[in-house]
């Protein structure tokens, strides 16, 4: 297996080999999930991500995945005006697929789009939490987006607003995306495929691939094996034990750290006992192996590249005895520990997240908790990451994975923990007010308040199960040429791939 930071039966599968077959600059991508959609304002979520961002859809600002640093895309600068508004130029010559003018009139119906409340809008809710924005036209080509509270990092949050073409119509998450990206939507069979292809008319470089067709299959061996078939170019997302060829595998940091929310309101879950014995009670360390022995143990749902990482906190640990006595502890005072918490999973979230889910679900019947698994697919493992929860009096633990490539914990927690946060369990007066606090601020006084938070939340509230932060495994053929980088886990940007010679 190559890392790029140190050393480190096939249903369908005529589908995928008469993909390639199609022409020399055609690709086969094999992803772990099928999209629950297209919808641009949904695209934080890796399935949507994956396939779209920077292919189909573009956004004004971009972050290189390797330096960091923000970059203009559709935006060729931008200024401050004062505390809440921002100026920012467009690029000229810009057009939509469909042949609509990229203009500001367009920036502003796709934030439109963004802060619509027919769905449940992820990149809105993940990226803006509580702020609204305000779009002026200036000019053709100037655009004045103005918040509702001081927005310091602007520039960065508009790198994840998908700009969408204004014909783009309003009901519901769409299928059929329009966007000034260098590919379009050519097909979408459910259950199989998802086909697109370069545009004649794109503002840009023309890409080397000309075609690019997405399957899915939900075991990463399948994934893998496809590859070294010749029936597929790149298989995202595999596990690290099925990553055993050194000349087609790439380990990379994905930018994901993984945990289980606890749905700290309902009881048991409401008591702290039983939720710092369920930390206790896992030996995470032990379950690495099924991930990827890369993996590191988190102690918060960001990485340490991330501003407001705060280093002073560290993994629970494995200590069922202790453990075990909180929740003895609990049961003395009368908190219903012998009651049934649902485990939550969702179909390929992560590589071996099935048998994490069963490694856990043995070790906390160790401690004395009983627990039973379910497991949905993408849309309906949807319905219990978003407010409002489908069965709020429910006892769970839910499978989660989260990005932050954007290098700011506020993208991280607003949404997650502020008790107006569409993915929040938590509802704490002081969690919120740190949040408020550094949100406005800049410099280490925004640092502070976010690492103050963190804190909070790991060691006064043990918020979550905390878990790892991941590694990503993915297969690359010869027919291309091809690494992955952090941002890989969110969105494959098919104009990075060339043909081998």
């Amino acid at each position: 297996m190559t890392s790029i930071f140190g050393p480190g039966a096939l249903a369908g599968a005529m589908l995928a080999a008469s993909a390639i077959a199609a022409g020399a600059q055609s690709i086969t991508v094999v992803l772990p999930e099928e999209p629950p959609s297209l919808e641009p304002c949904e695209s934080k979520h890796s399935s949507v991500g994956r396939v779209i961002i920077r292919n189909v859809t573009q956004s004004l600002t971009v972050i290189d995945p390797d330096t960091g640093a923000l970059e203009p895309l559709l935006a060729t600068d931008w200024e401050q005006i004062d505390p809440l508004t921002w100026h920012f130029t467009l690029r000229d010559g810009v057009t939509f697929s469909d042949g609509a003018a990229f203009d500001s009139a367009a920036v502003a119906a796709a934030i439109d789009r963004l802060q619509r409340d027919d769905i449940v809008c992820n990149t809105k809710e993940q990226t803006l939490g509580g702020v609204e924005l305000t779009v002026t036209p200036v000019d053709a080509l100037t655009v004045e987006i103005r918040t509702s509270e001081p927005v310091p990092i602007l520039p960065t949050m508009m790198s994840v607003v998908q700009m969408s073409a204004p014909g783009m119509p309003l009901e519901g998450a769409s299928r059929e995306p329009v966007g000034t990206g260098p590919y379009t939507l050519v097909a979408w069979k459910p259950g199989e495929s998802i086909s697109l292809a370069a545009r004649d008319d794109y503002w840009g470089e023309t890409p080397e691939v000309s075609e690019a067709t997405f399957v899915w299959r939900s075991e990463s061996a399948v994934r893998a094996a496809m590859v070294q078939k010749g029936e597929a170019d790149i298989a995202l997302v595999i596990a690290g034990v099925d990553a055993t060829d050194p000349e087609m595998d790439f380990a990379y940091p994905n930018g994901e750290t993984t945990r289980m929310r606890i749905s700290t309101q309902v009881p048991p879950l409401d008591d702290i006992r039983v939720r710092r014995a369920m930390n206790l009670a896992l030996d995470l360390e032990a379950m690495k192996p099924i991930i990827g022995s890369e993996a590191q143990l988190a102690s918060q749902l960001v990485g340490p590249a991330v501003n407001g990482f705060n280093t002073a906190l560290q993994p629970f640990g494995y200590d069922p005895a202790e453990a075990t006595a909180l929740i003895e502890a609990a049961r003395a005072d009368g908190v219903p520990v012998d009651t049934t918490i649902t485990i939550i999973g969702r179909e390929g979230i992560y590589p071996g997240s099935t048998e994490i889910l069963e490694a856990m679900q043995a070790l906390w019947s160790e401690i004395g908790l009983t627990t039973e698994i379910r497991t949905f697919d993408t849309g309906n493992w949807l319905r219990y990451q978003n407010r409002p929860f489908p069965e709020p009096d429910m006892p769970n633990v839910h499978t989660d994975q989260h990005d932050n490539l954007l290098g700011d914990a506020t993208f991280t927690l607003f949404n997650k923990y502020h008790s107006e946060g569409v993915n929040s369990t938590l509802a704490d007066a002081e969690v919120d007010a740190l949040i408020e606090k550094g949100e406005p601020a800049t410099g280490d006084a925004r640092a502070e308040a976010f690492q103050s938070t963190f804190a909070r939340l790991h060691d006064d509230l043990v918020a979550d199960i905390f878990m790892y932060h991941m590694v990503g495994y993915t297969r690359v053929s010869p027919r291309v040429t091809w690494k992955p980088s952090v941002s890989t886990n969110s969105e494959l940007d098919l104009s990075q791939v060339g043909m081998a010679d």
